[in-house]
């Protein structure tokens, strides 16, 4: 059973929403350690003062903005706690806006809202308002000594919240060497309506249960197998894919575009061949049936 995380209270106009923070998201990843390949000792980090190789106590480290090279500007515990935001419990809503206009890249961690003892009524009202108008709540919020902006949205009767970036801590890509191309590339129609077919046809409805992390299952086999003792070959290296060239774009896309459209049909076949499986086992069983009812008839005939 998930533990809240945070409590707090969501406030815009004069309605206030008691609620807790439950986290959204179970990590899966694979913690491993370091060893001595030798003989398997464990490898431990020290904080040691450079130069001296010294051991220095957590008590005796602060935090410091390097200004130049091997040049910092120390800062006291006393200085940084004195600039830690306020440690508020109000989830401020600062606006509403449409959820389509938020570019999804400002998006950061997700969360559960739930609501506290006593505030369900409260709750609801707020969760049911906003799915109706179709609007999320851009919000302030302080949780774990620092600011964070937020996004809170309706979903099947819940409310969640996901941490944003700021405007500044996303890199416009203007900023960005040799990612925009430099002139615009010819680009023929027929290209492009050849591509938009290709997309078409991987277009899919999304299910996110479909989508599997590969690596952490190969690694955990990896793991199982050699804790077995059984000898593990090293797989041979993939090559890296290449570059479609601009001439062999247009037979890139209808050979893909084909590709598709043969997964498709063998799809269709093994679905058509399972369905026609059915009826036929169906018929064995009716005239099983027939052959033991009318075997049972001769013999009581004979009797």
């Amino acid at each position: 059973m998930p533990r809240a995380i945070w409590s707090g209270t969501i406030s815009f106009g004069l309605l206030n929403v008691p609620v807790k923070l439950y986290s959204a998201v179970a990590r899966r990843g694979i913690s491993l350690r370091e060893i001595r390949e030798s003989d398997g000792a464990r490898i431990r980090h020290r904080r040691v003062a450079e130069g001296t190789e010294e051991e220095v106590p957590y008590g005796e480290i602060v935090k410091a903005f390097e200004v130049t090279p091997e040049r910092f500007v120390p800062l006291s515990k006393d200085e940084m706690s004195a600039l830690a935001p306020e440690k508020t419990r109000a989830i401020e809503v600062q606006d509403f806006v449409d959820l389509d206009q938020i570019d999804p890249i400002y998006f950061d961690s997700p969360y559960y809202l739930g609501p506290a003892e006593g505030a369900e009524k409260a709750y609801s009202l707020l969760a049911r308002a906003m799915q109706e108008s179709g609007k999320v709540a851009i919000a302030r919020f302080v949780f774990r000594n620092k600011e964070h902006l937020a996004a809170l949205r309706p979903g099947d009767g819940i409310l969640t919240l996901t941490t944003m970036r700021f405007a500044d801590e996303v890199v416009p890509p203007s900023e960005l060497e040799d990612v925009l191309p430099s002139g615009k590339p010819k680009v023929a129609k027929q290209e492009v309506e050849m591509a938009e077919r290709l997309i078409e046809s991987l277009t899919r409805e999304f299910d996110p249960s479909a989508y599997r992390d590969e690596y952490r299952e190969q690694l955990l086999g990896l793991i199982e197998r050699k804790a077995e003792g059984k000898e593990v070959l090293a797989a041979p290296q993939a090559e890296e894919p290449k570059a479609t060239a601009a001439p062999d774009l247009m037979s890139a896309l209808e050979e893909s575009i084909a590709a598709v459209k043969g997964k498709g049909k063998a799809k269709g076949k093994a679905k058509q061949s399972k369905t026609a499986a059915k009826p036929a086992t169906r018929k064995k069983s009716k005239a099983a049936a027939k052959k033991r009812s009318s075997s049972g008839k001769k013999a009581k005939a004979s009797k």
